[in-house]
């Protein structure tokens, strides 16, 4: 329940003192659940996979073309990405790699954004096509409900295998809203979304509240019931609890 303040007044007490009495009113908050897209909504950077090459040194503008054209499927765009960082560097494990997002940039806001929704109750996840460790460090740090992301396969010895593991289709990311909602036993209609890329748009689909956020195009700009521009995520709480 979100409160608020119904009125105010005073009056005198029993020793000559004034009394200050406040009515509270509890109003419905719409909704139950938020879905946060991670890579350039929860973080400053575009793509948690990005912020991997550029630490190993190695340009993916290639393998990115061909996935955008449809030319290769998801599973052979990270099968590509992941390859190219152990050319560069053979042996690389997943904690190598889960240790580089500790100096991520993320953006302001998320630990009071989370605090107010959870105080509501609302439960707060995030679904990415970005790299689990990524979005689990996030999830733990700020206090998440769960999250979703892509995995990197790894050996017994924690050495990648240059294999990722697919949890995200970024064709339907509504797919994971919808496993989301089951879980909890939440409808579309108390479910909200909050994303920057056309990526987004099929959560948005399954969102009675959707909500771009420092969108990167016009697809998710035309999807989004409304824009937010804004170095704090908390710019979106007026927007879920209206």
């Amino acid at each position: 329940m979100y409160v608020g303040i119904k009125n105010i007044g005073f009056f005198e007490g029993g020793f000559g003192d004034t009394v200050l009495i406040v009515t509270l009113h509890q109003k419905d908050v719409k909704y139950e659940l938020v879905c946060f897209d991670m890579d350039g909504t929860l973080t400053r950077v575009n793509s948690s996979w990005g912020w991997i090459h550029d630490y190993y040194g190695v340009d993916n503008a290639d393998s990115y073309e061909l996935f955008c054209t449809g030319l290769i499927d998801e599973k052979e765009f990270m099968r590509r990405d992941i390859r190219m960082w152990l050319e560069k560097h053979p042996g690389i494990t997943a904690d190598d790699v889960a240790k580089q997002f500790r100096s991520m940039p993320l953006i302001e806001g998320i630990q009071e954004t989370v605090a107010a929704l959870k105080s509501e109750g609302l439960r707060n996840v995030i679904v990415s096509g970005g790299i689990d460790s990524a979005a689990r460090m996030i999830a733990d740090e700020f206090g998440f409900d769960d999250f979703v992301a892509d995995s990197l396969e790894v050996c017994d010895r924690g050495i990648l295998t240059g294999e990722g593991i697919m949890h995200v289709d970024l064709k339907d990311k509504g797919v994971n809203v919808r496993e989301f909602q089951i879980k909890y036993g939440i409808e579309k209609q108390r479910t909200v979304s909050v994303g920057n890329s056309f990526t987004d748009v099929p959560m948005f689909d399954n969102s009675a509240l959707s909500i771009a956020f420092n969108p990167i195009d016009e697809k998710v700009i035309e999807a989004a019931d409304v824009t937010v521009e804004s170095d704090n995520l908390a710019d979106v709480l007026d927007i879920i609890f209206e």
